[in-house]
């Protein structure tokens, strides 16, 4: 439909031409016939029958620029808006795979590469889609009219007239890509401009506690000077732009008048055909122009594509299982478990086994980098373990489709993350029920200690949180990612070091609410302080990805090992604070 508005719109921008041509010819021979009439009584009438014959012309071309302005919207309404739509359906699609992706895939590439190709690469492809597309094919349209219509009034006046069109089009297309280079240039630097203020207000307490406001002002100041180099550069190239456009537009023009001058007087073109291969010029000088913008734009709409499709075409490691099976009772049981992350040589895990029946809790501890939270990770299959298996319920954790093994998962992990939105949206941003009852927020919140802290805000649970709860302390946060937990009600619970950030007291406080809502819950309780797991049934200890020890707290702290030196450490550095 696009392509026809095109056709429809540029034949009414051809006869307006056509009309001026017949308006000057017969102008031109009316003024001869008027200076024979000029001393009798006819050249009363005469004069007043030209005005309107000319007002008339004048309607005509109005009428016709009507009727181009109208098809000329119906275009960009079609080929514009499909562009637009497009754009909407491919970030949609491409956001949607980011999602599908496993957590490797997030390691490898930076949140700047990922936000990158949604937004600037994807305009880039829409630019191609609707404005190069649209130019292109008006370029064709008009071309084949205009260059018609020239060559059957006169094939030597339209040969110098379109003389000077590929040297202008040679001319865009080289400014455009040093345009683009140089805005590429541009980019980059405002981007690191960007991560540089983004990084100096998300670390503004750091920079405050070590006065170092001066120092990154001044480096702001060095990348805002460069920035500001690279534009003034950008702006020199662009005022190259318009200045060779009209210079070119008006070499055009003088060949046609010139050499249109000569054919009118040997008889072979009129003064109407001047004024209407003008206006042909007019019209092909911006398709032409465009045709250098176009290819640039074509250039870097096929590289922008190329990006997006080497995401597009990665596919998750990490598949469920067919099964519409779900968790019923949460019993989990692992057999020689191993795990090495990917790109890595080293076992995380080596040989892990354990059985945790259903409603019986599991604490796991042990020194940084001994592999506790990699076990969490695994149970949500965020990856995929190298041997062994993992079963939860009797099946194997593969057969399950991923949407019904998290959702039966209440995870809350060692970085506590928080959305830019209100309280309560973010306690309730793991339920499936939509608008859930405050009641059930309450008391995820009580349980998880921070129902006081929210209603002591001002607008208690409509209170809009920083990016990532910047505006909440570390324990705070905690708390709030507990309660988003909690309300979930999972059948299976994992907390990896999530009581890290509060003090003594109100960890207390959290581990009696927990030692209630452990009760006919599968739970696990990872962390490096003894004092969260000595409620749990059972205790790992691990060292360098292995099982050292297992046991109860009682009896743990009874044998000499990892466990009773960590306990008697802890227990010291308590007393010392006392």
């Amino acid at each position: 439909m696009g392509i026809l508005f095109i056709i429809v719109s540029n034949i009414f921008a051809i006869y307006p031409a056509q009309v001026i041509r017949v308006a000057l010819d017969m102008v031109s021979d009316s003024l001869a016939q008027y200076q024979l009439l000029s001393n009798t009584p006819a050249s009363g009438s005469y004069q007043v029958l030209l005005g309107r014959t000319i007002l008339i012309f004048g309607v005509v071309v109005l009428v016709l620029a009507l009727a181009k302005g109208l098809f000329l919207f119906f275009t960009r309404q079609t080929i514009i808006v499909m562009s637009r739509l497009i754009e909407y359906d491919l970030k949609n699609e491409i956001y949607d795979h980011y999602q599908s992706l496993d957590l490797a895939f997030f390691k490898k590439n930076s949140t700047g590469d990922l936000m990158n190709r949604i937004s600037e690469d994807v305009s880039r492809v829409r630019m191609y889609l609707g404005p190069a597309v649209m130019y292109t094919m008006n370029l064709i349209v008009l071309f084949i009219l205009v260059i018609g219509v020239m060559l059957t009034v006169s094939p030597l006046l339209t040969f110098y007239v379109l003389l000077p069109l590929p040297l202008l089009s040679l001319s865009i297309y080289y400014v455009s890509n040093i345009i683009n280079v140089k805005s590429e240039r541009v980019q980059k630097h405002l981007s690191g401009l960007s991560t540089f203020v983004q990084e100096s207000f998300a670390g503004i307490r750091v920079l405050k506690a070590f006065t170092l406001e001066q120092e990154r002002t001044q480096d702001f100041s060095e990348a805002s000077s460069k920035y500001k180099e690279v534009s003034l550069d950008l702006a020199r190239v662009n005022a190259l732009f318009m200045p060779l456009m009209i210079l070119l537009i008006g070499v055009s023009t003088i060949i046609t008048v010139y050499v249109g001058g000569r054919l009118t007087i040997t008889g072979e073109v009129t003064t109407g055909n001047i004024a209407e291969f003008v206006i042909y010029v007019n019209m092909l000088t911006w398709p032409v122009a465009a045709l250098g913008w176009v290819t640039s734009i074509t250039q870097r709409a096929a590289a922008s594509q190329k990006r997006i499709n080497e995401f597009l075409n990665q596919s998750s490691e990490i598949i469920g299982g067919d099964s519409n099976i779900k968790i019923e009772s949460g019993e989990i049981e692992w057999k020689n478990v191993s795990f090495k992350y990917p790109d890595s040589e080293v076992f995380a895990l080596e040989n892990i086994s354990f059985k945790l029946k259903a409603g019986e809790s599991l604490a796991i501890t042990g020194r940084t980098g001994s592999g506790k939270s990699t076990i969490a990770q695994l149970l949500l299959r965020l990856y995929d373990i190298t041997e062994g298996s993992i079963r939860i319920d009797e099946h194997d954790i593969k057969e399950y489709k991923l949407s019904n093994l998290r959702r039966a998962m209440g995870y809350v992990p060692q970085d506590a993350f928080l959305f830019s939105n209100t309280v309560r949206s973010n306690i309730e941003f793991g339920l499936e029920t939509q608008n859930p009852r405050l009641d059930v927020l309450k008391k995820a919140a009580d349980d998880s200690d921070i129902l006081n802290t929210i209603q002591e805000f001002e607008k208690e649970w409509e209170t809009k949180l920083g990016e990532r709860g910047v505006n909440l302390s570390g324990g705070q946060k905690q708390r709030m990612s507990m309660a988003r937990a909690f309300a979930k009600q999972p059948v299976v619970l994992i907390l990896d070091d999530s009581l890290s950030a509060v003090d003594t007291e109100t960890e207390d406080r959290i581990l009696r609410n927990l030692d209630r809502l452990m009760k006919g819950r599968t739970t696990i309780v990872i962390s490096h302080r003894i004092s969260s797991l000595k409620q749990s049934d059972n205790v790992l200890v691990l060292e360098e990805g292995q099982v050292i020890q297992s046991g109860d707290h009682q009896s743990l702290i009874k044998q000499e090992g990892l466990y009773k030196q960590l306990y008697e450490q802890q227990q010291l550095e308590q007393q010392m604070q006392e």
